[in-house]
């Protein structure tokens, strides 16, 4: 089901990018609620699958799609001078106690492709 069809649209920039950060995200409900959480933060958000969504902002455009448990994967493209700011709202979805946690890789070298990076 959707949450939001209005919001940004990625930059034509980041497009031709690919992929350039992947992640899991752990201890989220399911993904509806990880979508809600962007969708409050101003992101737009639109149904992948059946159980997975698409995030997009001007500077980022991710999906997540549930695994084991509450996990998520995430992967997508993120303007790299504002991963911190995908970070951040990850972050910011960690109610204290709740056991919300993300561990995300980024990579990007425009010359040759991925390039993980810690």
């Amino acid at each position: 089901m959707d949450i939001s069809v209005g919001g940004p649209k990625l930059d034509p920039e980041w497009i031709e990018v690919g992929n350039n950060v992947c992640g899991t995200l752990r201890g989220w409900r399911d993904a509806s609620a990880a979508a809600q959480h962007f969708v409050r933060a101003g992101w737009s958000s639109r149904s992948s699958s059946w159980y997975g969504y698409e995030l997009e902002t001007s500077w980022c455009q991710v999906e997540i799609d549930p695994v084991d448990g509450s996990d998520l994967l995430l992967n997508g493209v993120v303007d790299p001078e504002r991963f911190h700011e995908l970070a951040g709202l990850l972050d910011l979805g960690g109610v204290p106690g709740s056991g919300v946690r993300f561990d995300l890789i980024r990579g990007f070298a425009p010359a040759s492709g991925w390039c993980p990076h810690r």
